[in-house]
């Protein structure tokens, strides 16, 4: 097990089954075109081995599944199942939510807790210029799909200016009328938003946000988990909010993440284009694939930052969020 001299340790997983996905969302890709999967994207066995040598060598205890949009991966319906069966602390899932309604009977059966579904807005038509693909009403049909088969569902919404920050309330009402918890995100210096004019004039803050909420409701900051990336916020007698503010409130400090590429590139940081190539571990005798992971994953740890997200150009979608 890594720990480095901050005391950090690798707790999290996020696992990329593809990176292709059926949005274009402005916020992820330039040019609107749709995400392609990786070139030698990990068969499913091989990520179930995978995974399942991180659990036992770095000391995961949680894992989300993510893409580029897992729910798209023909591996979804093997992996799911499987990883439900590994003893975690805690599995969930972040997708779009537009194939919910086909794979809600499967997720509903693996014994699925919890689900994080992205959604900008409540408005079709801003729903399509911000997402360029999709359909609001079933996504919208996918949620409560989640809600009447017990899952605790969280949305995740990134607020821009000019673009979406009028549907923060809207959003918020949706979600303390269903149980659910909001989570906004501040847009990320990711891709081709890094160093950009784009960023600049839509970058909406976490006092922003607080602002608007505050216009409405009144609220109060609770406590969060230790490694927690979201600042969280209970309205009396209605519900609660988060808000990840990689930008306001940096949390690189107590990060826990370590993410697993769909063709197999390990990354210990989002904020920095650095990653590790798990194949030959696949390959490799037991002793041997044990040493070489612990190599990997001390290279991981030291690509952490240590005070704040600095920015990359690596996008998204390719390393699961």
């Amino acid at each position: 097990m890594i720990v480095d001299r901050l005391g950090r340790q690798f707790r999290n997983l996020r696992l990329s089954l593809t990176a292709a996905c059926n949005y274009a969302c402005t916020y992820c890709v330039p040019d609107g075109k749709r995400l392609q999967a990786a070139a030698e994207e990990l068969e499913a066995s091989e990520m179930l081995k995978l995974v399942d040598v991180l659990i036992a060598v770095a000391g995961i205890e949680k894992l989300r599944i993510t893409g580029g949009e897992p729910l798209l991966s023909p591996k979804f319906d093997e992996i799911l199942p499987e990883v439900m069966q590994m003893g975690l602390k805690d599995v969930s899932i972040t997708t779009n939510g537009q194939l919910l309604p086909r794979k809600a009977g499967l997720i509903a059966d693996s014994g699925l807790e919890r689900i994080n579904i992205s959604l900008d807005t409540l408005d079709a038509d801003r729903f399509r210029s911000i997402a360029r693909s999709g359909d609001l009403a079933t996504v919208l049909k996918g949620i409560e799909l989640m809600l009447d088969a017990g899952l605790k569902v969280k949305i995740n919404m990134v607020p821009m200016r000019h673009r979406n920050d009028d549907q923060i309330l809207p959003l918020l009402e949706y979600c303390l009328e269903r149980g659910i918890e909001l989570r906004f995100i501040e847009l990320m210096q990711m891709g081709h938003l890094q160093d950009s004019g784009l960023y600049t004039t839509q970058y909406f803050s976490m006092q922003d946000i607080l602002d608007t909420i505050g216009e409405v409701h009144d609220f109060a900051r609770t406590d969060a988990a230790f490694d927690s990336t979201a600042a969280r916020f209970d309205i009396p007698g209605s519900g609660a909010f988060g808000i990840i503010a990689n930008e306001s409130e940096p949390f690189c400090r107590t990060c826990t993440r370590l993410r697993l590429s769909s063709n197999g590139r390990l990354y210990g940081c989002l904020s920095n284009s650095k990653s590790y190539d798990m194949r030959d571990i696949l390959n490799l005798p037991e002793p041997l694939a044990l040493a070489r992971l612990q190599q990997l994953l001390k290279s991981a740890m030291a690509d952490k930052q240590t005070v704040s997200f600095q920015g990359e150009v690596t996008v998204m979608k390719f390393i699961g969020g």
